[in-house]
């Protein structure tokens, strides 16, 4: 089962930027535990949906090959928490360095226009020591960048349209 905490990708700028969009409804099962009657997005999901859309960005940054993980969150500041069903959230994240061995993104939660959190996460880069992990398939974070729409709204670093590279590979091929 996976669990994707955010609805879809907004902006996509190869190796910058990217917006996602999170509307929280009812329909989560998590809210109806926390709190009864009286439910709120925890703070830690928030902070999963921001670390999806930096993790799809720098896995994108390098060429669609290295498994990407949230390695350390070295800041972060919620200034609001009180989110519940009905409201929709948006994600902004802004590639800051990306290498061999991972990434730091810049990340922002907003409701509407008021900022809900803000910080830093570091990511890191799954090598050949991890190959025989079975934390997510080889295909999973192409896939969710289908889902999430990526190759809809994507731009690619030399301005072009962010094309899926399953699709590029086969015109080439053609």
């Amino acid at each position: 089962m996976h669990w994707y905490w955010i609805d879809r990708i907004t902006v996509f700028e190869s190796q910058k930027r990217a917006e996602a969009v999170k509307a929280v409804t009812l329909a989560e099962d998590h809210l109806h535990d926390h709190f009864k009657f009286a439910p709120l997005m925890p703070g830690s999901l928030i902070i999963e949906g921001i670390a999806q859309t930096a993790g799809l960005l720098l896995y994108e940054a390098k060429g669609y090959t290295a498994k990407v993980v949230l390695a350390k969150i070295p800041k972060f500041t919620f200034h609001k928490v009180n989110v519940v069903p009905g409201e929709l959230l948006t994600y902004k994240v802004q590639l800051e360095t990306f290498r061999e061995a991972g990434g730091v993104a810049s990340v922002q939660a907003y409701r509407n226009e008021e900022l809900l959190a803000e910080g830093e996460l570091m990511f890191a880069h799954l090598g050949q020591a991890f190959s025989d992990q079975s934390l997510f398939a080889d295909g999973d974070m192409l896939d969710m960048m289908r889902l999430f729409r990526v190759f809809e709204v994507g731009v690619a670093a030399d301005g072009t349209k962010l094309l899926d590279p399953d699709c590029a590979k086969r015109t080439e091929s053609s």
